[in-house]
């Protein structure tokens, strides 16, 4: 017995070291002045998936769309357990938004080929839409359970989990194939093994050799247990992908500037604290 599961995962900008170089002109993320990280309940999820693999066994694919330096997320996956990595990486995936993005990982999913389960963080802190997931199982017309907190059983044709709800929990069972999107609550991600990151600390892609010359290859294995597909590989239509396949369009991008009238005194006590903490969740500002 052991399941056959497809974890996906993605690079994002650490949001937590946000300075005012963070936006370009334009509006949009400048992915180069932050930081890029492992998102965290895409971390929750392996997780998931390497306790089900701990337990009654199985096998393990992560998968992630990105540019070339996202293979550094795949890395920490293999390191930590997961048996094989997919890049998906072409210049024609850029500036898609979650139904262009959710449409190529499908493609991708067709391309692996058989899978009991389908693992993913509930959201991405670069987005925070949450939508990826639900429209990925949408698209592939497979089960779907979000907001999944435990995993309380997996069987050979069906798991049993319980998922978050407004003022409390449900207990859902599905039958495989089916999606879960993870929250952080559902555990403590492991780190990485010691065996593992001296097994990989050799890897090195043709892209890292490359450099800015490297030319998305079809199929082409980067190195061991990784592998990079394009948008020919996954056969994937280009009209659905990219700019073209993105529907959302920026209406309108306003710059907030911090002047002396923002700061405000507030008292060494536990009702003024409490009240600004209020006041920030209210204002959408921390959650």
């Amino acid at each position: 017995m052991g399941l056959k599961m497809i974890v996906l995962v993605k690079q994002v900008p650490d949001t937590k070291n946000i300075t005012g170089d963070a936006m370009k002109e334009d509006g949009t993320v400048n992915r180069s002045v932050l930081p890029a990280i492992f998102n965290p309940e895409d971390l929750n999820a392996l997780e998931e998936a390497l306790k089900i693999k701990d337990r009654i066994g199985g096998t393990i694919v992560v998968a992630t769309m990105g540019p070339l330096n996202a293979i550094n997320v795949l890395k920490d996956c293999l390191n930590r357990g997961a048996d094989d990595a997919i890049l998906l990486s072409d210049r024609k995936f850029a500036a898609s938004d979650t139904l262009a993005t959710s449409y190529a990982l499908k493609c991708l999913i067709d391309r692996i080929g058989q899978y009991d389960l389908i693992l993913c963080g509930r959201q991405a802190i670069d987005g925070d839409t949450a939508q990826v997931g639900p429209q990925v199982a949408e698209k592939l017309g497979i089960n779907q359970i979000s907001f999944v907190t435990e995993i309380i059983e997996a069987g050979d044709k069906s798991l049993t989990v319980k998922r978050s709800i407004d003022g409390g929990y449900e207990i859902v069972r599905g039958n495989y194939p089916v999606l879960l999107t993870v929250t952080g609550e559902a555990n403590e991600p492991r780190g990485p093994k010691a065996k593992r990151l001296l097994s990989y600390k050799n890897l090195v892609s043709q892209f890292e050799e490359a450099g800015n010359d490297y030319q998305y290859p079809c199929s082409d294995f980067i190195c061991t247990h990784i592998k990079e597909w394009n948008a020919e590989t996954v056969n994937a239509d280009i009209k659905k992908c990219g700019m073209s396949g993105s529907p959302t369009r920026v209406k309108k991008v306003e710059s907030v500037v911090l002047t002396a009238h923002d700061v405000r005194r507030v008292e060494n006590s536990d009702d003024e604290i409490g009240n600004l903490i209020q006041e920030l969740v209210e204002e959408h500002i921390i959650g």
